[in-house]
Formats: structure tokens, C-alpha cells, sequence
């Protein structure tokens, strides 16, 4: 706690200087969406963007710029389809293998990589951009900052780093004009959003809504095998095989299916390596039959990677794609707030 203390006080220090004007935010002339989080850890982050992504490709020209978490390159890299996981990080690397029309870039500089993506003959055509996980990053003025926040990690009940997990203050919250609580039950009930909703205590300008994970047919990783998620039956054995920050509502989910589900869990962005090749095959082996290995978009990326996996995992192992949903019926109110927020940047653009 100590530590933490003083972690506060230089964040909190920074914040201020920021807020006063010393240290100076940058604004584009394009709108910048900002999607982050005050946790280290995931929130959904990645689902939340490729929802962006879906939402505005029809209409505009978009841009996803990411650091490129673990990449093994330095400075401004624009993603093609020949990019490797090494070359962007595996995140960014997923979102341009789905969305083969939009810009996908990395730098670490988010100022410098928005500089870069307008700058260029390539795409300077860009009409939006899409910043994944900046919100620390205040050199950068965005549009709208949308907030993430864990349902099952409330950043009500976190503390800051090293004790808890938090980046920054829980203040922090009253940047977003969008704050997003993820990984929700379905079937949120009245009682929970209103403990949910007094907790974080918004702004009159901020504007809460909910989404859950909705999942999709399951894929063969290595092989053409497909299998509706609602094919799962009860006696089978499921090894959820997750390299993420916060598998629990996804094992919530799964266990509408079966009971009997194995977590072997690994740190999030984690590398798999011949020692996990091993363990991840010993552990298959020590669940009873019938049973099939599961694993997010995210870890197959990874997994991919792992040519030391065996022949029974690979023939086993089902990648389960993951889509947002917005609850409570919200899910027209939030786009349409998030395609006035870009209609009017972009008329202002214009004008200017």
C-alpha cells in the first residue's frame, strides 16, 4: 500500500498537469475514438473495437492504431495482409486477419502514429480512427473516450498499483463520455445494474450502458471441424485453454453447456512455448472422454505460433469466436451516439 501511495500521487501530479494545460493534449483533425480502461488487464477491449470496427467501415474509411503489446519491432508499423504476429502483436494482428479493408497500425507514440496514418499517401484517406488501449495516453486529445469496465473487476472495489490493479485514480472514470461495463451476465437483472450504476456514480454528461459476450459457432484451429456451441453436451469434458486476463464470465457461459470444465490458464499476451506444449498435452489427457479443448481468437493467434503442440491437441482444439452485445436494449441509443459523435467531428473537420 505504500507504494501504491506513492504511485497515486505521481499519476494523480500528472493528471493535473494535463488538466492545467503544463503538459499539452493534441487534437486531429479526424475523429479519434479512444477505447481503453483504467485496469491493467483485459476488459474486452479488442471485441469492443472490432463492434466499432462493424459499426463504421460501412460509411467511413477507419483506422485501428494499437501499441502493439509484445511485438518484436520498434516505432510506426502499418499492418498488411502478410504482417506478421511478431511484426504488430497479436491483438492487432487478429483485428486486421478479420477486417481486411481497414487501416491497421502500430506505434507506442499514439501521437506520432496518428501523425503518420494522415500524413501518408496510403492513408491519408483515413476518416476515423480507433485508438485501442490509450487512455493514459493523454498527448492525445480523442474525440470521445469510451471506458471499459470489468463487471466481475469494479474499479470501485480496486485499488491502485502494486496493491491493486488499477492504472490511475477511479477518477479517471470522468474523462469517458462513454463508460462501458463488459463481460455482464445475459440476463442482467434491475437489481444489479442499479448497483452497478450508484457505485460508479457518473457524470450528467457520461453515459452507461452494459454489453455481454455473444459466441459463435466453434472453429477448428487446425482443421475444417465446425460445431455449434449449443452442441455441447453434458457429459463432455471441456479444457478452456485461455492465455487472457479475465476468463470468468466465459467459463460462467460455458458452464450453461456442461458442468465438467478444466481452466488452464495462462498469463495475458502470453507466448506459447514448447514446456506449455507439454503441460497443455499432459493436461488433456488426465480429463475423461469425451472432451475437446476451447480457446478464444486472442490465444489462437498464439497458438498458431506453437508448431511443438501434438497431433491429439491440434485435432481437439476449437477456437470460439466472440462478438459484443449491448444490453438492455441499448444497443441502437449506443449507436447512435457513437456515429453522432462522428458526424459532428467530421463536420467540424470539415469547416475548419
Amino acid at each position: 500500500m505504500p507504494l501504491s501511495w506513492i504511485y497515486g500521487a505521481v499519476t494523480a501530479a500528472r493528471n493535473w498537469l494535463f488538466d492545467i494545460h503544463v503538459l499539452r493534449s493534441v487534437s486531429y483533425p479526424v475523429p479519434v475514438i479512444n477505447v481503453g480502461n483504467l485496469t491493467v488487464g483485459g476488459t474486452g477491449k479488442t471485441p469492443h473495437v472490432e463492434y466499432l470496427i462493424r459499426l463504421l467501415s460501412a460509411n467511413y474509411k477507419v483506422a485501428v492504431l494499437s501499441r502493439g503489446y509484445k511485438r518484436k519491432t520498434k516505432g510506426f508499423v502499418l499492418a498488411t495482409k502478410d504482417s506478421t504476429m511478431q511484426e504488430i502483436g497479436d491483438e492487432p494482428w487478429q483485428v486486421k486477419q478479420k477486417f481486411q479493408d481497414i487501416y491497421v497500425a502500430v506505434d507506442a507514440n499514439r501521437r506520432r502514429g496518428i501523425s503518420r496514418l494522415l500524413s501518408s499517401q496510403e492513408t491519408k484517406d483515413v476518416d476515423v480512427i480507433l485508438l485501442d488501449d490509450a487512455y493514459q495516453h493523454r498527448y492525445v486529445k480523442p474525440s470521445t473516450n469510451i471506458l471499459l469496465v470489468d463487471y466481475h473487476r469494479m474499479i470501485t472495489d480496486d485499488c491502485l498499483l502494486p496493491a491493486g490493479r488499477l492504472r490511475e485514480s477511479a477518477k479517471g472514470c470522468n474523462r469517458a463520455k462513454i463508460v462501458i461495463v463488459t463481460k455482464c451476465p445475459s440476463q442482467l437483472t434491475p437489481m444489479e445494474y442499479r448497483v452497478v450504476q450508484n457505485a460508479l456514480d457518473l457524470r450528467p454528461y457520461q453515459h452507461l450502458f452494459f454489453s455481454t459476450f455473444r459466441y459463435g459457432e466453434l472453429q477448428g484451429l487446425f482443421n475444417e471441424k465446425t460445431r455449434p456451441i449449443t452442441s455441447i453436451e453434458d457429459e463432455e469434458h471441456i479444457m478452456l485453454l485461455t492465455g487472457i486476463a479475465s476468463p470468468e464470465q466465459m467459463m460462467m457461459d460455458l458452464h450453461r453447456y456442461t458442468r465438467h470444465i478444466t481452466p488452464v490458464s495462462f498469463p495475458d499476451h502470453h507466448f506459447f512455448t514448447r514446456e506449455d506444449a507439454v503441460e497443455i498435452e499432459k493436461q488433456f489427457k488426465s480429463i475423461p472422454s469425451p472432451r475437446f479443448i476451447i480457446t478464444t481468437e486472442k490465444d489462437a493467434t498464439r497458438l498458431r505460433n506453437c508448431p511443438e503442440l501434438s497431433e491429439l491437441v491440434k485435432q481437439s482444439l476449437y477456437v470460439i469466436p466472440i462478438e459484443v452485445d449491448i444490453l438492455r436494449n441499448e444497443k441502437t441509443t449506443f449507436n447512435e451516439k457513437i456515429l453522432k459523435y462522428v458526424r459532428k467531428d467530421s463536420s467540424n473537420s470539415t469547416m475548419a
